[in-house]
């Protein structure tokens, strides 16, 4: 990984292409730190150990929302934006229409994103202020705090702002995409996550300065952390390779084909999707919460929703084993694979051509579907397993970094590496051709 680097920057391209993302993630990082008109926040008010949806934004927005910045929604309803609009693509005929346009119908997609991304951040806005507003976060005009804003100004004001905050960070994101090295809210993901780090490494050296027992918890902690993040690579990198034989055809004097190949299928189809698609779904009774009086927030529907309530794991599960079969049907038609094998005078060895080729790949697609959603759930619930192990024996680490996080920042890192290897390999193939 390191190798890719530092040849990426050596190729003028994209040394222009990295410094530009890093300057991107620059101002993201600033953004996050300049905090909004009438907020007196002093120190984080979402606590790493809290088991509950406002830190899971926190971790999306690198702890910007605990402290209240312009950027504290983060990219959450960019990424609720595109699971709305990607399920109104499978319902609405129009939507299917569009996206089958091709670049033109993409566009105009990417569009609709965008406004529903700006109605959500408002929403979310609003829900986020009123909740500051409810634990004391506003600045009241009391006398000594008087700030001579009506507190109705000083909704309008903050939401504003956090909108603008959403916004700007969804354009910096497209910008890297356009024009840095790529998976620009990929990259501005892991921009916030990574900046976690230090409360996480900082989190351990406490706990290892307990002694006693401590001595050897944390260190077997740590090598959990390693093996979970070894483990993402190695079921990032695991495919099902099916065979592909094509048949000799003669064109004029040359013969074509008669190779043999495979069709690489990975068993993590949808990579952290299924996570962060589950946790958004998951996060609209908590956001329905922060409208509702202190003694409506008692309710035990909202119980149930919180992330230490067997309840929540039991459907966090099924919505990733739902959310990684939605998104296989969407990337991969197996009966256009199999049009296409046969197209090109194909065919899978002991599989007749047509619908059994079909049939057979779906069920190939189908098994690799529910193998990759098992493995994502085990990334996904161990980091909660093991909180609630330190909590029983008294430990005072509170890991800042969960299962999402890890496979997001190991995904990123290793999706940022194919990017610049198939950039530097596509600038070889361009040189030697001119």
């Amino acid at each position: 990984m390191i190798k890719t680097f530092v040849n990426a920057w050596k190729v003028p391209e994209l040394r222009k292409k990295m410094l530009f993302t890093i300057l991107i993630v620059i101002i993201y990082r600033v953004g996050s730190a300049i905090p909004v008109p009438f907020v007196n926040i002093i120190d984080n008010i979402i606590q790493p150990d809290d088991a509950t949806f406002l830190n899971y934004l926190s971790m999306i927005a690198g702890s910007a929302f605990g402290y209240g910045t312009i950027f504290a929604m983060g990219v959450t309803p960019y990424i609720n934006s595109s699971i709305i609009i990607q399920l109104l693509t499978v319902a609405i005929p129009a939507l299917e229409k569009l996206s089958k346009e091709g670049e033109e119908g993409r566009k105009k997609i990417a569009a609709i994103t965008r406004y529903v991304t700006i109605g959500l951040a408002l929403l979310q806005s609003t829900a986020y202020f009123i909740y500051l507003r409810t634990e004391g976060y506003i600045i009241k005009n009391d006398g000594a705090n008087f700030t001579g804003f009506p507190m109705i100004l000083q909704g309008i004001t903050v939401v504003l702002c956090l909108t603008a905050g959403a916004s700007l960070v969804m354009w910096l994101g497209e910008q890297v995409t356009d024009k840095g090295i790529g998976n620009g809210v990929s990259i501005i993901l892991f921009a916030g996550i990574i900046s976690r780090l230090p409360t996480t490494i900082t989190a351990l050296y406490q706990g290892f300065m307990q002694g006693g027992a401590y001595y050897a918890i944390v260190p077997v902690v740590a090598i959990l952390l390693l093996a979970m993040v070894a483990y993402i690579v190695w079921m990032d990198n695991a495919e099902r390779r099916v065979p592909v034989q094509y048949a000799k055809r003669v064109v004029g004097r040359k013969m074509y084909g008669g190779q043999s190949t495979h069709i690489p299928l990975k068993v993590n189809m949808s990579g952290v999707l299924p996570i962060i698609f589950a946790g958004s779904i998951l996060s609209i009774f908590p956001t329905v919460q922060m409208f509702l009086s202190e003694e409506k927030k008692n309710a035990k529907i909202f119980e149930i929703f919180s992330q230490d309530h067997w309840v929540y794991a039991i459907i966090y599960f099924v919505l990733i084993l739902f959310f990684a079969y939605f998104y296989a049907s969407i990337q991969y038609d197996p009966r256009e694979m199999s049009n296409n094998i046969r197209k090109n005078s194909g065919m899978i060895p002991g599989i007749r051509p047509g619908k059994p080729t079909s049939d057979y790949l779906a069920k190939i697609i189908s098994r690799l579907v529910l193998l990759g959603a098992l493995l994502l759930s085990v990334i996904a619930l161990f980091p909660n397993v093991l909180t609630l192990f330190t909590k029983l024996i008294g430990s005072p680490m509170s890991l800042s970094i969960g299962g999402t996080s890890i496979i997001i920042l190991v995904g990123v890192a290793l999706e940022t590496v194919k990017q610049l290897e198939s950039q530097m390999m596509m600038r070889h193939y361009k040189g030697f051709l001119d």
